[in-house]
């Protein structure tokens, strides 16, 4: 779980440059389009949608632009069809990655994705080659500036949560998929402001990286691969301590 949690607070520092809000925004976008098409425009009647709003709005993405995913996913504008496809891959040091993308252009979007493994010393992998390396879980972000520990464990264990963690001035709660919008609702009957509320995928195991060089080649590959206009989500199995993270940043 740490692997997740350090490139989890990688992208918190992200979503916080206003260079990348554009790129956020269509990301956004293309998730609550997907949401609307697969479950409805009903917000209260769709969890995958009601996740994806939450996450954009949490971003200050615009209201309008929010509707219009929305009415694009059900018709009511036009748009373009996405495809949803997951790729898997393994990156310098062996590092399990796997990447959530959403594209009009599957062929296209395998090519570009493929070429950044290869020039990043990794290499594209086949249909679960890595998958079964992560599980789906819900994660979910508190600062404890707003809560005291007792109390946050009272409420989301109570609500279903699977374990609470500490992770430096934060507090990472994970549930089940099937728990995850009853716990979150419990944080906000209680007023207990989330920082990122999410369905993730979870490494097993990790990998520790103990040498600069190895993390950085991770770091890079991955970004790359966040950075791609299709890239919806990249996970990855790694973990690098604390020393060689400060050291990098």
């Amino acid at each position: 779980m740490s692997g997740h949690s350090k490139w989890a607070s990688i992208k918190h520092k992200k979503a916080a440059i206003d260079a990348k809000r554009g790129k956020l925004f269509s990301r956004f976008s293309k998730e609550i389009t997907v949401a609307a098409k697969m479950g409805g425009g009903d917000i209260d009647m769709n969890p995958r949608l009601r996740t994806a709003v939450a996450i954009a709005k949490a971003a200050n993405m615009p209201n309008d632009n929010i509707d219009k995913a929305i009415k694009k996913g059900t018709g009511e504008l036009p748009g373009v069809v996405y495809e949803e496809c997951v790729y898997e891959g393994y990156g310098p040091s062996g590092v399990a990655i796997l990447i959530e993308v959403m594209t009009d252009n599957k062929n296209r979007t395998t090519a570009e994705i493929r070429s950044i493994f290869t020039k990043r010393n990794g290499n594209m992998a086949s249909a679960n080659a890595v998958a079964w390396m992560f599980e789906k879980k819900g994660f979910l972000v508190v600062s404890k500036s707003v809560v005291d520990e007792e109390k946050l464990l009272d409420v989301v264990l109570e609500a279903g949560a699977e374990d609470v963690k500490t992770e430096g001035d934060t507090f990472e709660i994970y549930t089940s998929q099937h728990d995850f919008e009853t716990v979150k609702e419990a944080l906000a009957k209680k007023g207990i402001a989330t920082e990122s509320a999410e369905i993730t995928a979870i490494p097993n195991s990790t990998i520790k990286l103990t040498a600069e060089k190895d993390a950085k080649q991770i770091l890079d590959l991955i970004e790359v691969l966040e950075d791609h206009d299709d890239v919806q989500n990249v996970y990855a199995n790694f973990d690098i301590p604390d020393d060689i993270m400060a050291a990098l940043e």
